[in-house]
């Protein structure tokens, strides 16, 4: 979700404003997955590379996500939306960590659609961190070495649960993956958006779409 502080510089304000007018994207999106039967979307809300940043905006990009969390959980639930976190929670603050538990634990049983938050997320760390989790139960003997194929890892990822990912949308026209779910998106279309994110509504989602339908997915064969 790229291009907040951008947004914000264009309409001269602090990086905090665009920050909040991102969050009214996220909701527009959400919905417009939902009406259309989308399965899965995943947000890409705080990289590991985001703590560079400066320390008031990271606390004021956290404040608004528990203060999202917060006004929108009850919506969610209602539609029977199933919300699940990908990231190291260990590294964020005790407020964060439980807010989004209670957030997971409250929607776990939902069906209709699952809304993936990436939060202190890195794939590279994430990719580490399954590694070691399988070392670990090898070490334990718990799991055989030629065991160990791609299905294998990938249960030991964050969010094991998450369908395959197919498209990739990254606004405000940069080129770039960005450490994100690069085990995942493999055989993902990628679909740049020239629009900044707080400028992101349905119209755009459905025009990504679009684009997506019109390409020839023929993983590595002929079609």
């Amino acid at each position: 979700m790229d291009g907040n502080g951008r947004w914000a510089e264009r309409h001269g304000q602090s990086h905090e404003k665009g920050h909040e007018a991102g969050a009214k994207s996220v909701r527009a999106v959400i919905e417009g997955c939902r009406e259309i039967g989308l399965e899965c979307l995943t947000l890409y809300a705080f990289s590991t590379e985001n703590w560079q940043r400066p320390k008031a905006e990271v606390d004021a990009l956290f404040e608004l996500l528990s203060r999202y969390v917060r006004l929108e959980l009850d919506n969610m639930h209602g539609k029977d939306i199933r919300v699940t976190i990908m990231g190291r929670l260990a590294g964020l603050s005790k407020r964060t960590v439980e807010d989004m538990t209670h957030c997971m634990e409250l929607t776990k049983n939902n069906k209709s659609m699952t809304v993936n938050v990436a939060i202190n997320y890195g794939a590279r760390a994430e990719i580490a961190d399954a590694t070691k989790a399988i070392a670990s139960r090898v070490k334990a003997g718990d799991l055989r070495i030629e065991d160990i194929d791609e299905e294998c890892f990938a249960k030991h990822l964050y969010v094991p649960s998450l369908p395959e990912l197919g498209l990739l949308i990254r606004t405000s026209g940069e080129m770039r993956i960005s450490n994100f779910m690069l085990w995942q998106c493999s055989y993902a279309e990628f679909v740049p958006m020239r629009v900044l994110w707080p400028d992101f509504r349905k119209r755009h989602l459905h025009q990504a779409i679009a684009i997506y339908q019109s390409r020839q997915r023929r993983f590595g064969g002929r079609g």
